[in-house]
């Protein structure tokens, strides 16, 4: 997320695509509203169904899910067109956008209308309305990343902002909508298969630096891994964790996953739930430490080798939770755990101990940096302040140096002091911005509330874009242009990302013996802090200046294109557009792309498309809030929303009970309310619910006492098979269903 909410009265206009913030985590939509009353920003929504945000659009046009791309394109022939576009952004701060241009050149209106449902009179109407009225900013949420084009559909929208020089100004940018509290600090603490916290990957140099980070021996580390192989390659995906257990498919692990561990997350927010019970039921332990029941303990039908263990809830913990606009916020504990609770970090603290390495779990917390180099310096440890620590001190990818418990306490002690539309600090906390929103370089840096601005200081929240590929590709120099200079910078136009080997060169500075001694050999693996110190005397960003590029020459699409969904409704574009080939080995499991897809014409068994929704009372399972009665009352039920002539061309009256059959032979039974919300060719229904199981009642699995208020089937039980390329995040927001009377 470029951008920070309260930026939002800065556009003039705002395009929210995959997105619906007025009911969806986080409920940001406060934001838009407010710039639609204080400066007339005019609002586009675009979406599959009609949303509560799309009520207060401007302009609402109805996708047709999985054509994002296509549609994006059809904006950008006709901003090339017309000769819209920012000719000297994209001149002297993008790489390759001519490729962009030959493949939007193919998107008239005309195709793009055919291909995403939205009429050529909209298509023009929405783009004139975005690319003539800058700065504009666009919105997305998880109906543009749940795709199996997921990685394409977030690199063309930012492509958008930068044909349009819409990138790092006020009232431009990207509104990257995350979830919940933590979903971005979750991700920034590596929560994930492929990547160490920070976003620093699986090579030995990263491996050595977090263990000397760490203080444990890098040949123990290397010790905890079956084979030295696993170290350096990703592990299994949380979307396919389910495939390491019944091996139906070709995985690539030296065993079959026997155990699991749930902590943190809701099993019924994944897809395939039918495969997920296979697995629960087939490994040896199941361990489910939250504060409610995880659905995973009902979905199961084991009765021994499960075990839930009671873990506190925000309440009754302390630490940091980073929001979607990247600041962290300092959350006090209110009341100590209740009863037999403990806290997540008492239930790893406690693994640890059992497992035989608590001692170099909480080493890291006892560490600091003296002299350049990273040494114990205590015998024990202050939860979680020196947990913050141990952060600040390893995470320089994205700047969390400045990161400290004392200044983000500081924060929380005086919220009240920070503009809450600028998040600029006033009185004593004046030169700051509210949470530090990464990246915040080092403890005197403000924070960057807007990514990318060349128009402030470095040191006071300003970059260009970040020099990561390279400093030529194809002869091409990947540096910004001499013409761009971020303000204050010693360096005029580009430059390249400091390392102990050019950073003389590049900042024509002479280090001292003792200063090559101390500094490590780049920038996000410095411990000394010396090249950031000697970035800051000099005005310029760590991380270079360069060029965005909008090719991807690792990835299977350099340049993002329009690709069927796995189970399109339009078996015509799928031989014109087809998906990818299949995959052999990714997140160490086989997947299935285009075997899948022209199978046969799925659209003939499964003619209406299935599109995923909110509801405001419910977030991720659902597991905590339907434990509460009040909650549970706004939505009592399961349901699905359906057009009046879809339904009752079934026989399907308003309320009554309906079958949903998916492509690989599961089923749900739901209410079914008429809704004009959809059109007559496909069904929308939220995910939140669980506690039945294709039409079985699970109320008997739920420990005495423990049953929420509302149960329901959960939609990830027909949600179709499809997984994003990259990043293999499930496709939930395209795929296709038949319905029946039940």
């Amino acid at each position: 997320m470029t951008q920070q909410f309260g930026d939002a009265v800065n556009a003039k206009v705002i395009m929210m695509i995959g997105a619906n913030s007025a009911v969806a985590n986080p409920i940001g939509f406060k934001h838009f509203l407010q710039a639609k009353d204080r400066n007339g920003t005019k609002l586009i929504v675009v979406d599959p169904i009609y949303t509560r945000s799309a009520a207060k659009a401007d302009l609402y046009l109805r996708i047709r899910s999985g054509t994002d791309i296509a549609f994006v394109y059809g904006m950008l022939h006709i901003i090339f067109k017309n000769g819209w576009e920012d000719k000297e952004f994209i001149e002297t701060r993008s790489y390759a956008m001519d490729q962009i241009r030959a493949e939007a050149a193919k998107w008239t209106p005309e195709l793009t209308s055919d291909v995403t449902g939205i009429p050529v009179d909209q298509i023009i109407q929405a783009t004139t309305l975005f690319a003539k009225n800058t700065p504009s900013a666009i919105a997305w949420s998880l109906g543009i990343t749940q795709h199996s084009v997921g990685s394409s559909n977030t690199r063309i929208l930012p492509i958008l902002q930068i044909a349009l020089g819409n990138m790092g100004k006020k009232g431009g940018g990207l509104y990257i909508i995350r979830g919940h509290d933590n979903v971005q600090g979750a991700t920034d603490m590596g929560n994930l298969a492929d990547t160490l916290s920070g976003y620093y990957g699986l090579d030995d140099n990263a491996w050595k630096y977090f263990a000397t980070s760490w203080g444990v021996d890098y040949e123990w580390l290397k010790g905890r891994f079956f084979e030295k192989k696993w170290m350096n390659e990703k592990g299994y995906s949380l979307a396919k964790w389910y495939q390491g257990v019944l091996q139906e498919e070709k995985t690539y692990s030296s065993a079959p996953i026997r155990a699991v561990w749930i902590q943190g997350t809701g099993i019924t927010s994944m897809s395939q739930q039918a495969k997920i019970k296979e697995a629960l039921d087939k490994v040896d332990l199941v361990v489910i430490a939250e504060p409610f029941v995880n659905e995973a303990a009902v979905l199961t039908s084991r009765k021994d080798n499960i075990y839930i263990l009671p873990v506190g809830t925000q309440f009754e913990s302390e630490g940091t939770v980073t929001a979607t606009n990247r600041s962290a916020q300092w959350r006090s504990k209110v009341v100590e755990p209740l009863y037999e609770s403990k806290s997540d970090e008492e239930v790893m603290f406690a693994f640890a101990k059992k497992f035989g390495f608590y001692d170099q779990f909480v080493q890291g917390m006892k560490m600091d940096v003296k002299d350049g180099k990273v040494v114990q310096v205590k015998n024990d440890f202050k939860w979680p302040d020196d947990a913050v620590r141990e952060i600040a001190r390893t995470i320089k990818s994205i700047g969390l140096s400045g990161w400290t418990p004392e200044r983000l306490r500081s924060h929380q002690e005086n919220w009240h002091m920070f503009d809450p539309v600028t998040l600029e600090g006033k009185g004593p906390m004046k030169g700051q911005y509210y949470g530090l929103p990464w990246p915040c370089w080092d403890d005197k840096h403000p924070g960057s509330p807007i990514l990318y601005r060349r128009d402030v200081p470095v040191a006071e929240g300003g970059m260009g874009f970040r020099n990561r590929f390279g400093l030529e590709h194809n002869g091409v120099s990947q540096l910004a242009d001499k013409s761009v200079t971020v303000a204050g910078s010693k360096i005029e136009g580009g430059y390249p990302q400091l390392t102990k080997e050019n950073i003389e060169k590049v900042l024509g500075i002479t280090l001292t013996e003792a200063e090559k001694a101390q500094m490590g050999g780049s920038w996000a693996m410095d411990f000394s802090g010396l090249i950031q110190q000697k970035a800051r005397e000099a005005g310029v960003c760590v991380y270079g200046n360069a060029k965005a590029r909008t090719i991807v020459w690792e990835f299977p699409d350099p340049v993002p294109l329009h690709r069927e969904p796995i189970h399109s409704p339009r078996w015509d574009l799928v031989q014109k557009f087809p998906t990818y080939d299949d995959q052999p080995k990714n997140f160490r499991v086989e997947t299935k792309f285009k075997s899948e897809q022209q199978k046969q014409d799925w659209s003939k068994e499964f003619p209406i498309m299935l599109v995923s929704m909110r509801v405001v009372n419910l977030s991720g399972a659902g597991m905590l809030e339907r434990t509460s009665k009040y909650l549970s009352a706004i939505t009592p039920e399961m349901f699905a929303n359906i057009h009046p002539d879809l339904a009752l061309k079934h026989g399907i009256r308003d309320r009554d009970m309906m079958w949903i059959h998916a492509p690989h032979g599961t089923k749900i039974k739901v209410k079914a309310y008429h809704n004009h919300s959809v059109t007559a060719d496909r069904i929308c229904l939220p995910y939140n619910f669980a506690g039945v199981f294709q039409g079985a009642d699970l109320s008997a699995n739920y420990p005495e006492g423990t049953k929420p208020y509302a149960i329901g089937e959960s939609s990830n039980t027909i949600t179709n098979y499809g997984f994003d390329v990259i990043t293999q995040i499930s496709e939930f927001n395209a795929g296709l269903c038949r319905v029946e009377k039940a």
